[in-house]
């Protein structure tokens, strides 16, 4: 009798088990981690989209910030975690770069991710503090040439879109700043208010209020065209023609997660951004960039390159 019992029991959950692999993705909560604290741009985008997929694919999609490494112990979380759709990555071009300034990280950004999709790219602001005789990219050219090395540029995190783009437009101005690394964002513009530090990179949201307010002033925004937030403020190829940098977001999972999942997750994803989060996004300064999965892949080793030798010029390292 207890033999059979056994068996009987065995067999239900066999059955519940083919059962449950048998029901359509997803069929339970799905985990999406943000490696990086609350708060900022990638944080408000990353929350947008799970509440989306959330309410698109009947099933919760859970944000779970687990932060520390410069991004790295949440990757490597998803990077370990099972390629079936429920633990997913969304993080921003942090990612794909941080780890070329650094000696050792446990995962391969391409071998061990599914790229999934790219949700948007964000032109950074060029924030300066309000105090400063800087109006324009001309007069911050003519304001560092005139004290060398003595400005400072915050960075938020190292190798991060912003970081890059300070130590291009170090190089491509002919000029000289001190760059200080910040835990995050939210200390960055405090200091860069306070006066404590000169200028900050860093994508549009984070800077709009600030500068609407008076309590700082963007002087200029690194994408190709003007943004529709700041339509005043010129961009730095007004200047300095071809200059032109982004951070992006986009979504991950393991490697070898299966291509329905993929392309389902892919499809929810542009789905999402043809919604009322469209306009949420534009309002923060963000460009859209709905594609394939194949799309994703291919902007993403491109924009590896870009990055490897900006980081081998400018001798990023993580100390």
């Amino acid at each position: 009798m207890t033999g059979t019992l056994l068996k009987t029991a065995l067999l239900s959950l066999s059955f519940a088990a083919i059962t449950a692999a048998a029901q359509p993705y997803p069929n339970r909560a799905v985990k999406v981690i943000i490696p990086f604290p609350p708060g900022g741009t990638l944080d408000a985008v990353g929350r947008q989209l799970a509440q989306k997929l959330g309410e698109q694919m009947g099933q919760p999609f859970v944000v779970e910030n687990r932060a520390g490494g410069n991004g790295t112990i949440g990757a490597a979380a998803v990077a370990a975690a099972q390629a079936d759709g429920y633990t997913l990555l969304f993080n921003a071009s942090t990612f794909t770069s941080a780890p070329m300034t650094m000696k050792s990280v446990s995962y391969g950004v391409v071998k061990d991710f599914t790229p999934i999709a790219l949700v948007a790219k964000a032109p950074l602001s060029v924030a300066i503090n309000k105090n400063l005789p800087i109006t324009d990219i001309r007069s911050l050219i003519t304001y560092a040439k005139a004290h060398p090395g003595r400005m400072t540029f915050a960075v938020g995190s190292i190798g991060s879109a912003g970081h890059l783009s300070t130590e291009l437009l170090k190089r491509a101005g002919g000029i000289d700043y001190t760059v200080v690394p910040y835990k995050g964002t939210a200390p960055a513009f405090q200091d860069l208010i306070g006066g404590q530090i000169d200028g900050f990179i860093d994508p549009i949201l984070g800077s709009l209020q600030y500068h609407k307010s008076g309590m700082l002033r963007v002087v200029a925004v690194t994408g190709d065209k003007r943004a529709p937030n700041l339509p005043d403020v010129p961009t730095v190829s007004e200047t300095i023609p071809g200059y032109e940098f982004y951070s992006w977001y986009g979504l991950w999972a393991p490697a070898k997660l299966p291509a329905e999942i993929t392309q389902r997750l892919n499809d929810e994803t542009n789905k999402a951004l043809a919604t009322d989060m469209r306009d949420k996004l534009i309002a923060q300064g963000l460009v859209l960039t709905p594609g394939s999965p194949e799309d994703f892949a291919k902007f993403q080793n491109a924009d590896m390159a870009r990055s490897q030798k900006v980081i081998t010029e400018g001798n990023i390292r993580v100390e």
